[in-house]
């Protein structure tokens, strides 16, 4: 489309004839006095109506001018209400397809990308080797994690508590220590106790809390001499990226049970001192280890669900009693081979039952376009959007299948390591560079707008 001029300008509107082939015909154009394209349209007659309402001026769609015309009602409307901008840009001008015409401008509006931008969370990845290690001692891959305060009373004062979760992160069975403060020292204490307790762990997976820092790097020795006392394993501490609790769900999903069986208690046993939250946290223990990992089996002879109580305890929520006990039968029945036979009998129904309702993935099923380094990217975090903040992708880091999971991202602050999941990438462009009707346009010459 062109934008029509005359030589000569005239006080009284003109009238262009045009043929009909032309995209301006069925508008009746005509020139003002100011040589302006108009259209003479029906509502010539109606009274209290603006004459840029009667004889809007027409526009083309795809032209420089008509890109800062729209441009300026983006803004002037704080980039929302499209049918507002559509309605108010009407009252003067004609511009044919308007309301794609807004819709491309919110597209290569940078600000717009900015705050709706999305993320580009990969498939859902495979489920690391921790939570398929059957036919291993329990707590051999182990997640760590820790809530609270509680308060508890000494004397006339309270004072807080903390509560340390071990999770077996094969059979999803919780060992619970009661922590005194949340320092490295605490830490390190309620590893101990549970390193002689339960076996020195192959792998202990935690978030970045300074004090699990810390505890790694002093543990690191006193585990090993434990491990050389109780087994001949060493321990590996593996740390998820900052701000990605999802990568911990597994511990982090039996805190909640853990808070869950403890809340149900906290309020019946009053005002609680050590020895009563040191059982009540025992308790918990024992409520969330009986629960079924399953669904009731189908066959008839296995007469309750698997819980991780059967490997532990021998049952789901107690040790069963023999009938009786003679000195020499009955000992060499429950001898160790014989206390190994039931267990893998517990493995087997583990394989059978529980490892089949890890396959499906829950979401994240498709791929998406990966991230990149030299990707400009905000952080996704707790506080409002407007205030996340912004970085350049220095180096990707990617999973065992091969995708991108985590990535190196430079900010005003310093190099920090996210997952992908936790970053927005910003489509970003220099706008316009020509006026011309047929290489300019904002929405198709001037970025794609990956929008949400």
């Amino acid at each position: 489309m062109v934008l029509l001029t005359r030589n000569q300008q005239s006080p009284a509107a003109q009238q262009i004839q045009l043929e009909k082939s032309s995209s301006l015909y069925r508008l009746t154009p005509m020139l003002d006095e100011f040589g302006i394209l108009r259209m003479d349209g029906r509502i010539t007659a109606a009274p209290n109506v603006n004459e840029c309402v009667k004889f809007p001026i027409i526009l083309p769609r795809k032209h420089r001018f008509t890109y800062l015309l729209l441009n300026d009602y983006h803004r002037r409307f704080r980039h929302r209400n499209l049918e507002t901008v559509v309605n108010e840009v009407r009252q003067q001008f004609y511009i044919p397809q308007l309301r794609v015409a807004v819709k491309q401008v919110t597209k290569s509006c940078q600000w717009c990308k900015t705050v709706r931008a999305e993320l580009c969370i990969p498939r859902m990845a495979q489920l690391p080797a921790a939570r398929l290690a059957s036919f291993q001692r329990l707590f051999t891959h182990t997640g760590l994690d820790l809530f609270g305060p509680l308060l508890v009373k000494i004397g006339r004062s309270y004072t807080k508590r903390w509560i340390a979760v071990f999770t077996c992160l094969t059979i999803r069975a919780v060992h619970v220590e009661v922590v005194h403060s949340l320092s490295t020292r605490s830490c390190v204490e309620a590893i101990r106790r549970f390193v002689v307790r339960r076996g020195s762990p192959a792998t202990i997976y935690s978030d970045n809390g300074t004090n699990f820092r810390e505890a790694s790097r002093l543990l690191q020795d006193q585990i090993e001499q434990l491990a050389a006392t109780f087994t001949s394993s060493s321990t590996k501490w593996i740390f998820i990226p900052p701000g990605t609790p999802h990568m911990g769900g597994a511990w982090k999903r039996m805190v909640r049970s853990i808070k869950t069986a403890i809340d149900a208690a906290y309020s019946s046993h009053g005002k609680l001192n050590d020895e009563t939250l040191a059982t009540l946290v025992v308790e918990a223990e024992g409520i969330v280890n009986s629960r079924p990992l399953t669904y009731l089996p189908i066959p008839s002879e296995e007469s309750e669900a698997l819980a991780p109580n059967h490997f532990l305890l021998g049952s789901s929520s107690r040790v069963r009693l023999q009938a009786e006990a003679d000195d020499s039968a009955a000992d060499l029945q429950l001898s160790f081979s014989q206390i190994q036979l039931h267990l893998n009998t517990f493995w087997r129904r583990w394989l059978r039952e529980y490892l089949p309702t890890l396959n499906k993935r829950t979401k994240w099923f498709g791929d998406v376009r990966p991230v990149a380094a030299g990707d400009l990217v905000v952080i996704v975090d707790e506080s409002t959007r407007n205030k996340w903040e912004r970085g350049r992708i220095l180096e990707v880091i990617r999973g065992s299948d091969g995708r991108i999971r985590q990535a190196i991202v430079q900010t005003a602050r310093g190099l920090i390591r996210r997952s992908v999941s936790k970053l927005a990438v910003l489509e970003v462009n220099g706008g316009c560079k020509t006026e011309s009707d047929d290489q300019c346009y904002a929405g198709e010459d001037v970025g794609t707008g990956n929008t949400a």
